[in-house]
């Protein structure tokens, strides 16, 4: 299903072959053409001995530019201005970053220089002299209480085996891990709650996650006012959408719903998943409310239920786990249009947006092993580049091997504009005490997406640092970003962005690849997760036992705890110039959570390439942990996207009225009449916007359906009290949809005021603007109908 607008099609070239109509047009430089043809014949070369008859036409296109490589070097030996912002710029032989060899010999003439620049560090006597012992005791303490975690977490796993699994329901477990496409799986699973007896749990709508009771109204109400074909009841199906489209709504969205049984939820979920589907596009069909009644709807559905985004960690070698993850969402059409990736992470997400569906599906293959050559060096190499440069792997050689997951130089505004998927990658500047950044097509549009690839994997020690670079609109070429800054991985600090995306694009639901070696490790599902229940006592005990998860949880507080200890005493030193200590201390995890099945075996492999075997084991292994999230994924997706596409909708029928009243408008002027520029209601900029929001929220009928109100109803005009009277009548109605009852939409302390004052100016000719109803006083860009490519 398309979820998106796509604006800027790629036209086509004579074999057939869609070319970027965004790709940089080869300038008339002499340094170009030769070294593109090496370039190229030497890749070519090196990937010989792995290409096969199979291998699709995308995966041998090169995609280097050699002048925005001599770009990205030139930006990467130049030395950033002094600290007085003055004197010629000096271009550097070699990195300005030292050497663990040079930085030892300079250590001790930068000491003095060093203690003054460092005015905000402790250096208090008594911390100077139990620094090191706390941080020894503290790290014996941490170590054995790991060890204590990682035993126990065997023993769980050691029990489960011999003890919970076992006859007829360890082979149907066999099956069920098996399956190699999700139809099979499904049928797996089926198999295995109807073993286990879980037909009865999905039948019976009572449990004590959700409020059952609210949710068979709603979808009463829905049925009742969706088969009338009448004003009044198109009115009350609007309302009781505008309650009911809120984020986890009568706790619909609890994880716990699908930790119950291996496939699917609750019966009484899914009716409410369909009959919510089913009122939205009858609203949309519906010729009893306004174009405009509908625009202003929907706008308010849309953001009050929100978005969701894919968020892809770092993690290494397991990044490759991720590629498993996006093929299993692709090939259910579930893969959010808001996309963000952190060090690995960002690499797999570049994949997904700079291409579109069907290029995908070619290039999520395990054919794609064969471009994959980030780490082929020899571990001398490796070593010796370390030594010279203070990183293992070379910056230029991954700017080469990235430009073919980046589709070459594109930028994050033309990304989106080719695929429609808003890419966000998280990266930190070098400058410790800098916030880190999201950068997307709105923060950084002609930023490249390749260095920020690479500015989010830049781990101290494996890569260093470097410099975004921009594209110039004009001539095509690369400058720095941000005056030359350099940034490094954006996992130390922000793995998973959440707050930052729900500023940007109202993301307020996240699914979540987590393959971080140091992470993943800590998640112990107690009570079970989306698609896997807890064998014991038929999914109702804890993991384990309760006496293990009670231990569990205990020890990962106390390793939580002395890690904060060593952070808030600034205890912990300062390895490669990084403070270490957030890489457990942040937020990890999302709404829902896709963890890989890895084992000590992996462990080898974090800093290698994967050969076409290793990464179709990868690739399995990721579909195997997605499809049990599928069930949840897809229902909450089901509605937003519903909204989405009647958005779409709503606006083409607004455009289509809009060209019929500008012919109207144009027959008009020439007979001599025309147009005051102003809306039919007085008002017109952002002060109409507001109207329109006050109108639909502040009550539009004199009565209400049922026993709330009666009577017929005069909506031509509504003043003063009579107006405050409709709206307690108003959420009075709509309190028993909401979990709060007599609250309705909005509080109801405000509802008084707010009419009051703004009765008074409906018709007031005064330029100062409205206040929103509930107090907004700002119109976000996710909220604008201009802006038809971020709402899709």
């Amino acid at each position: 299903m398309e979820t998106y607008v796509n604006r800027l099609k790629p036209s086509m070239t004579a074999n057939g072959h869609q070319s970027d109509s965004n790709e940089v047009p080869p300038t008339p430089s002499k340094s170009k053409s030769a070294p593109t043809q090496r370039s190229s014949s030497r890749s070519n070369k090196k990937r010989s001995s792995k290409s096969t008859n199979s291998t699709t036409s995308e995966f041998s296109l090169e995609h280097v530019n050699e002048d925005h490589v001599a770009d990205f070097l030139q930006a990467l030996s130049c030395d950033h201005l002094t600290q007085n912002d003055s004197g010629p710029e000096h271009i550097a032989a070699s990195s300005q970053l030292m050497s663990p060899l040079r930085s030892l010999k300079n250590s001790r003439k930068n000491s003095k220089k060093k203690k003054q620049d460092e005015g905000g560090s402790p250096n208090g006597l008594s911390h100077t002299l139990l620094k090191y012992p706390f941080v020894f005791l503290i790290g014996c303490t941490m170590f054995v209480e790991l060890l204590l975690y990682l035993g126990l977490r065997q023993s769980v796993r050691i029990w489960e085996s011999l003890f919970s699994w076992r006859g007829k329901r360890r082979e149907l477990r066999t099956h069920l891990r098996n399956s190699t496409t999700f139809e099979e799986w499904c049928q797996s699973a089926k198999n295995l709650d109807d073993h286990m007896k879980k037909e009865e749990w999905k039948v019976n709508p009572a449990y004590g996650f959700y409020d059952y009771r609210l949710i068979q109204k709603v979808i009463k109400h829905l049925k009742l006012y969706r088969e009338k074909d009448d004003s009044e009841s198109a009115d009350n199906l609007k309302d009781v959408l505008y309650a009911c489209l809120k984020q986890n709504f009568a706790g619909i969205e609890n994880a716990k719903l699908y930790s119950n049984t291996y496939l699917g939820t609750k019966y009484l979920i899914d009716e409410y998943i369909d009959e919510v589907t089913k009122s939205i596009e009858a609203l949309v069909k519906s010729t009893h409310i306004g174009v405009d009644d509908k625009r202003l709807a929907f706008r308010l559905y849309s953001k009050n239920y929100g978005r969701s985004a894919f968020c892809l960690s770092g993690g290494a070698g397991f990044g490759y786990f991720h590629l498993g993850v996006i093929r299993a969402l692709l090939d259910q059409n579930l893969l959010p249009s808001i996309i963000t990736g952190t060090s690995a992470g960002s690499l797999m997400g570049a994949i997904v947006c700079t291409r579109t569906d069907d290029e995908l599906r070619h290039v999520l293959v395990p054919d794609l092993a064969q471009r994959i050559q980030i780490a082929h060096d020899s571990w001398t190499t490796k070593l010796t580049r370390y030594a010279t440069t203070g990183a293992i792997f070379d910056s230029e050689q991954w700017c080469r091997d990235a430009m073919w997951f980046t589709r070459g130089s594109l930028t994050f505004k033309e990304a989106y504009e080719r695929t429609g998927r808003v890419f966000n990658v998280s990266v930190i500047p070098y400058d410790a005490h800098s916030p880190s950044k999201l950068l997307n097509y709105i923060t950084a549009p002609n930023c490249v997406i390749w260095s920020a690839v690479l500015a989010s994997a830049a781990i101290p020690g494996i890569l260093n640092p470097v410099v975004l670079m921009q594209k110039v609109p004009l001539s095509g070429r690369l400058i720095p970003y941000n005056y030359g800054h350099r940034f490094k991985d954006g996992s130390l600090r922000s793995d998973i962005p959440a707050q930052a995306l729900h500023n940007h694009f109202n993301v307020n639901y996240a699914i979540v690849s987590q393959v971080n070696p140091h992470i993943h490790i800590f998640f112990y599902a107690n009570q079970g997760s989306p698609g896997r229940p807890v064998t014991h006592r038929s999914g109702k005990g804890w993991r384990g036992g309760f006496l293990a998860s009670t231990l569990e949880q205990l020890l990962k507080l106390e390793l939580s705890k002395w890690l904060k200890v060593l952070r808030d005493l600034d205890l912990l030193p300062k390895v490669l110039n990084q403070d270490w200590s957030s890489i457990w201390l942040q937020k990890f995890d999302g709404d829902v959570t896709i963890l890989p099945k890895a084992g000590l075996r992996d462990w080898f492999y974090i800093l290698a390439d994967p050969d076409a075997k290793r990464l179709t084991q990868l690739m399995k292994s990721g579909q195997l942990q997605t499809w049990p999230k599928i069930a949840m994924i897809k229902n909450r997706l089901r509605i937003e996207n519903s909204i989405a596409i009647g958005r779409r909708r709503i606006r083409e029928s607004l455009k289509s009225s809009r060209k019929k009243k500008t012919v109207a408008s144009k027959a008009m002027d020439q007979q001599g009449s025309g147009g005051s520029g102003i809306s039919d209601d007085g008002v017109s900029g952002d002060e109409g916007k507001y109207m329109d929001e006050f109108k639909f929220l502040s009550g539009r009928r004199l009565s209400m359906p049922g026993n709330i109100g009666g009577g017929g109803g005069d909506t031509d005009a509504i003043q003063g009290s009579k107006l405050l009277k409709e709206e307690q009548r108003r959420l009075k109605f709509l309190s028993q949809f909401t979990d709060t009852p007599g609250l309705g939409v909005v509080g109801m302390e405000n509802s008084a005021s707010y009419i009051g004052s703004s009765n008074k100016n409906i018709n007031s000719s005064n330029n100062e603007p409205l206040i929103p109803y509930g107090g907004d006083n700002e119109v976000d860009d996710y909220m604008s109908d201009d802006e038809t490519d971020v709402e899709l």
